[in-house]
């Protein structure tokens, strides 16, 4: 959560005052709390009674006995001093957000590795598998986010979808895409460009065309709408180009039956710490 009241409010009072904690005491919090299971965005355990301040984010992990689990491995494809680099399987959640707290890779990667200040450095949708950076110390983690939010990393991805011969000469798709908090779906508008993504037909199978595609921006489903808009919707994905009911919740039903068929398949980038050139791949396969 992120809280909005002023220092003359401590942690206890907004996080009592938090709707999703509903059904929480005071008394509740004080045995989490004695667990350390109340961080701050360092992973850092805070008190109760620590004044709130503004903006700041605030971390209470919980085990939800109807949380689903993800029957997926997450393997490690890399660990040094600094980062981890792992292979999110489908489904898994980057980090905590509504339903998905425990089942996500920022949790399962902090009671793996034994340490709270785990953080992702960029995040990949719960659908989409694939190459993911987390750091594991406070002081570099600007440092790996700013090569994701400055665009110095090369991400490709990889994607099973309908052929389209023509795709086989890359083309670019540059549109504006805004999503509203709430709309299960993002939109095309009209105004000043801010997703782009070039698209390729690499190979055809019995299963269909298998593509790459390569961001150049970061908006939310991006590489998703683009394929749909190309008349060549990734295969199971639920929302584009039109949304299917019996696909859209099959996470929280316990049903991995059809993932969407789209890979972070490599990770690229100068190490900002060290230079060195850094080149990471998915083990997964879309086909």
């Amino acid at each position: 959560m992120v809280l909005r009241s002023g220092p003359e409010r401590t942690i206890a009072d907004c996080l009592l005052e938090t709707s999703s904690l509903a059904g929480l005491t005071r008394d509740d919090l004080a045995v989490r709390e004695g667990r350390g299971e109340i961080v701050d965005a360092d992973g850092r355990p805070i008190g109760l009674d620590d004044p709130a301040r503004m903006n700041s984010s605030v971390y209470l992990y919980r085990d939800l006995p109807d949380e689903t689990p993800i029957p997926f491995d997450l393997p490690i494809l890399y660990r040094d001093d600094a980062i981890v680099v792992v292979d999110k399987p489908h489904f898994l959640a980057t980090m905590p957000r509504g339903r998905h707290v425990t089942q996500t890779a920022l949790v399962r990667l902090r009671r793996e590795l034994g340490s709270d200040l785990v953080s992702p450095a960029h995040r990949l949708d719960r659908l989409t598998a694939g190459v993911l950076l987390f750091t594991l110390r406070p002081d570099v983690r600007a440092a790996y986010q700013a090569l994701f939010a400055e665009r110095r990393a090369d991400k490709e991805y990889r994607a099973l979808a309908p052929v389209r011969a023509d795709l086989i000469d890359p083309v670019t798709v540059t549109n504006r895409i805004e999503k509203t908090a709430g709309d299960l779906r993002a939109r095309v508008v009209d105004g000043e460009a801010n997703a782009s993504s070039t698209i390729a037909l690499l190979d055809q199978t019995a299963a269909g065309g298998i593509y790459r595609l390569q961001p150049h921006t970061g908006r939310t489903h991006q590489l998703r709408m683009h394929m749909a808009q190309l008349g060549v919707g990734i295969v199971g994905d639920p929302l584009y180009p039109d949304i299917r009911p019996d696909l859209a919740e099959l996470p929280d039903h316990g049903d991995f039956t059809q993932p969407l068929r789209l890979v972070a398949h490599s990770l690229g980038f100068d190490d900002p710490l060290t230079g060195e050139r850094r080149e990471f791949v998915s083990g997964r396969s879309v086909a």
